[in-house]
């Protein structure tokens, strides 16, 4: 299992008229978590993009516990739970500075080959960053 946190501070653009972050701005949360999860292993999406493969999200899930509030740091901690082959889902957890946890979620993306726009395995590459925590 691969397991990765980060950090973003809520941001008064991120809220809505009540002072929450708005429900849709989760997403972009998750996204920014997932990038910085795979630019950790020393690749990132642009070099996937770069290789002839893109991550198209395919299920979006959030439950929701308690909001994030204006200038709250939230910890993201993401995981991978299983070795990603054609697909590679994603969970997330969201935790205020009190280690409340505000939400959770997944998200399950594809590996598509950009020029023939089908389903195609995980580059070798990334499957070789994969090992050190699937073995």
């Amino acid at each position: 299992m691969f397991v990765f946190e980060n950090q973003i501070r809520i941001r008064y653009a991120e809220t809505d008229k009540m002072g929450y972050v708005y429900y849709g701005n989760y997403a972009a949360f998750y996204e920014v978590a997932r990038t910085e999860m795979l630019r950790s292993t020393g690749i990132s999406y642009k070099e996937l993009e770069d290789m002839g493969v893109m991550l198209p999200v395919t299920n979006l899930q959030i439950k929701y516990f308690h909001p994030a509030k204006y200038d709250d740091v939230i910890t993201i901690k993401t995981s991978i739970k299983e070795r990603p082959n054609v697909r590679i889902q994603f969970d997330y957890e969201i935790y205020n500075q009190e280690e409340k946890l505000l939400n959770s979620g997944f998200t399950e993306l594809v590996f598509v080959d950009i020029q023939r726009n089908r389903p195609c395995k995980a580059p070798a590459i990334f499957q070789e960053k994969m090992d050190a925590f699937f073995k």
